[in-house]
């Protein structure tokens, strides 16, 4: 039986600008440990994952070296890799690091730095899809009603039952990734998430049911919102 591994690629290049703070808002801390932190230990704590690697502002790296990944005793942080100017070079610069112990069959997992209440279960259902399918992207259907707008002006109304929220992760075999990330490089496109870099080229995206509580922490308010939900899990425990 041929074993796959499971990696986990966490970006977390981003400067946070909305949250106002003096930091950067993966190393605010919510309940005592920085964001990204949290984020780490739940790819950290699963079975299914082998390893994790990080990707980070160059200039930031020996302060998560030292803050996150020692202070914490992280184990199956693999490396931690300079990110790029926008989230989409970030990724690639990852899956590059990665490139010479992944298989084209191995799992990649890429996660959202500041959503750190991911559930092991969300992990273990994208690992399924994404072995069967061209990518896996954790989503939640949409509450409200969504409105297309064209300069001030609605023009479209979305039937409700088909639109999603996409979450992170999102997870695909090493090789589909890879490849449709260089293909957006040679043609100078940038997507809104590494779905639709597959989506591009014709893959097929499996959902896999995700969590409202998996939100990513972009504001003060989202800050606010995490620590309800986090202690809320951690009654139900």
């Amino acid at each position: 039986m041929t074993f796959f591994k499971s990696i986990a690629l966490i970006p977390a290049a981003g400067m946070g600008k909305r949250m106002g703070a003096s930091v950067n808002k993966q190393y605010l801390l919510l309940d005592g440990l920085p964001i990204v932190a949290r984020t780490i230990s739940v790819f950290e704590r699963s079975p299914l994952i082998d390893s994790i690697y990080l990707v980070i502002p160059a200039e930031e790296i020996p302060y998560c070296r030292e803050h996150v990944v020692e202070a914490c005793g992280f184990k199956k942080v693999a490396a931690i890799i300079p990110g790029g100017k926008e989230r989409q070079n970030s990724v690639m610069n990852g899956l590059n690091a990665i490139r010479d112990i992944a298989d084209d069959d191995d799992v990649i997992l890429i996660h959202d730095g500041v959503r750190p209440l991911v559930t092991e279960a969300i992990l273990s259902e994208s690992i399924s899809v994404a072995r069967i399918m061209d990518g896996a992207l954790a989503a939640v259907p949409a509450k409200d009603t969504i409105k297309v707008v064209s300069n001030g002006i609605v023009v479209d109304t979305p039937p409700r039952d088909t639109l999603w929220q996409a979450q992170t992760p999102q997870s695909f075999r090493f090789g589909i990734i890879h490849a449709a990330h260089l293909s957006a490089e040679a043609a100078g496109f940038t997507g809104t998430d590494d779905a639709s870099l597959i989506e591009r080229n014709g893959g097929k995206i499996g959902i896999v049911r995700g969590d409202y509580r998996n939100i990513k922490i972009t504001t003060p308010e989202d800050l606010i919102l995490a620590e309800a939900f986090l202690a809320g899990t951690e009654k139900e425990q």
